[in-house]
């Protein structure tokens, strides 16, 4: 091999190390070898249902694309029965409102997906990586008692054009990492799977498994990025369940105490910096914020979804009622700023996530954006890298902060009659409308019993 054969091949490795697009569990790509400054993530994307939104994401011009989950609404939902042998809604339900698809419907629905038009222009010129959540890992709320997983396991990668001899095909999971840009400005990317191996609800048991949390920890003490994003199908940050029930409990880290204190002491023991989460599932957008984890602040950016949306199940007259109801519902840990359309920091139609770092700005700033399908945004939060910096600090269980730290205060440790003012509310009510009809029948009665003994005077 002459000389200047050998200083060509030297040039060309240092190249591929320095600026290439660095995978972990999956082949290296050069489509995205050159600095990364805008990424966009959704979730809850009904295969079924118009999906104009793709627009909006195609004019913000990502260099990567990020699906959170419900990539396709793969189950099959069965018609709500209050009544009956089988009752699958109310408080007499004795069965599932969802069943497994087969495997030749999961593919039909994931070839739907991959079909659209709009999806299909965004795939052309932008890197897609992703994760899954329970409708498009086979069931809703489904963990690892799930029988399908391995099918559909292989069916949500050939969505994501995995390639055949990846490591993510031999895995127990999804779950996979990625470095995007040169040395010095490089954005690392850690896509969790909240589902092969997540025990049941209300167990407190394990989200990840075993193995999984051995990765994570792995990649967390893992070579330095400017910028660190944890994808997460489910909210890290916000517990919403433990203000919304009884009558409705979402997903999320927070249902599993134990496991979302060992994540926060995890990247708290990493001295990590520059790290955020990204989350979808629960159809409405908004961001939260946790002070107490790492010694930064710690967002968590949720964008859902695609085509699933709070709003959109309701009449168009209602959706001030759902507004009142989103601004009502306390929420600690949500950031509440002048830069939201709503009044609750939240966003109930169909939305998508965005994040553009601004690496030329002094000092280097993170924006982090949720926008409608315009492409404006509806929530946003400006962040200087150097304020999310690691710190020497001493990770605390959740169970122990104080009650009056700003972004500290977790919802399961507020009063009684804030925590359940919702359901206070809706019994309030309904004990008024109970009174109202009775008062009503009572008056009804009082006048079919006068009429009679009016006519009878007569």
């Amino acid at each position: 091999m002459g000389l200047g054969l050998k200083w060509w091949c030297w040039w060309l490795t240092v190249t591929a190390v320095g600026v290439g697009v660095v995978v972990r569990g999956v082949p290296s790509d050069t489509k995205n070898n050159n600095l990364v400054s805008r990424i966009a993530f959704g979730s809850c994307a009904n295969q079924s249902a118009p999906q104009p939104i793709w627009d909006a994401i195609i004019k913000f011009d990502p260099q990567v694309f990020i699906w959170l989950g419900d990539n396709i609404y793969g189950d099959i939902r069965l018609p709500n029965k209050l009544f009956g042998r089988k009752r699958n809604i109310g408080p007499l339900k004795n069965t599932e409102r969802f069943v497994p698809a087969s495997e030749q419907e999961m593919k039909s629905k994931y070839e739907k997906a991959k079909s659209n038009p709009g999806y299909s222009r965004l795939r052309q010129k932008t890197k897609v990586i992703g994760t899954w959540d329970d409708h498009d890992y086979g069931l809703n709320d489904a963990g690892k008692e799930f029988a399908g997983k391995i099918t559909n396991q292989r069916l949500m990668l050939d969505f994501l054009d995995e390639p055949h001899d990846s490591p993510r095909r031999k895995q127990a999971g999804v779950y996979a990492s990625y470095t995007f840009g040169p040395t010095g400005r490089q954005i690392k990317v850690i896509l969790l799977d909240t589902r092969y191996h997540r025990d049941p609800l209300h167990s407190d048991g394990s989200i990840l498994g075993s193995s999984q949390w051995t990765w994570l920890e792995q990649e967390l003490h893992g070579s330095p990025t400017v910028v660190t994003i944890i994808g997460s199908s489910v909210q890290v940050i916000s517990n919403l369940s433990a203000t919304t029930g009884p009558f409705f409990y979402m997903e999320s880290w927070g249902r599993f105490p134990k496991e979302r204190d060992r994540l926060f002491k995890m990247l708290a023991d990493s001295k990590r910096g520059g790290v955020f989460f990204i989350s979808g599932d629960v159809h409405f957008g908004e961001i939260t914020r946790y002070d107490c984890a790492t010694g930064y602040p710690l967002y968590d950016v949720t964008a859902s979804g695609i085509t699933q949306a709070v709003e959109k199940i309701v009449p168009t007259p209602l959706h001030f009622f759902v507004r009142f109801l989103a601004w009502l519902t306390p929420a600690t840990l949500r950031v509440m700023d002048g830069n939201c359309r709503r009044k609750s920091c939240t966003y109930g139609m169909p939305n998508f996530g965005a994040i553009e770092i601004d690496w030329d700005a002094k000092p280097m700033t993170l924006k982090l954006q949720v926008r409608d399908t315009d492409g404006n945004p509806v929530v946003c939060v400006n962040a200087p890298l150097p304020e999310l910096q690691a710190r020497n600090f001493n990770y605390v269980t959740s169970s122990k902060i104080g009650k009056h730290q700003k972004h500290c205060y977790l919802e399961i440790n507020q009063p009684g009659i804030v925590r359940y003012r919702l359901a206070i509310l809706a019994y309030c009510a309904l004990a008024v409308l109970i009174l109202a009809m009775m008062g009503v029948i009572w008056l009804g009665t009082l006048c079919c019993c006068r009429c009679p003994l009016k006519k009878k005077r007569d």
